[in-house]
């Protein structure tokens, strides 16, 4: 697994107004794609295109009910991200700006 490229995969699918709207949309609960849709000016394939990137990348669940797709956040993923976001904005024991070339430099000038 390399978690960058899945972690950039899910920043990326983030990195849309839309799609950002629809996961806070989810964060009440499972809807339907039908409701989803009711909230924006696009239309179903565009809406079917946005649901692609996010359950892709896990961070949304698609379950099919009759002839509609209900959605909901993958909680276990975006707890995930949430450690893993504050792994990266918080220095660590075991950091990777510990290992950098440029920090074991500096440590030799001192």
């Amino acid at each position: 697994m390399d978690q960058y490229a899945d972690y950039a995969s899910v920043f990326k699918a983030l990195g849309d107004t839309t799609r950002l709207k629809i996961m806070e949309m989810l964060s009440c609960g499972e809807l339907c794609a039908c409701n989803i849709l009711e909230s924006f000016e696009i239309t179903q394939p565009t809406l079917s295109y946005h649901m692609k990137i996010l359950t892709e990348c896990g961070l949304v669940i698609g379950r099919k009910e009759g002839s509609w797709m209900h959605y909901s956040n993958n909680t276990q993923l975006i707890e995930k991200i949430k450690n893993y976001w504050t792994n990266i904005s918080t220095e660590q024991e075991d950091c990777i700006c510990k290992h950098t070339k440029c920090d074991a430099a500096n440590d030799q000038m001192d």
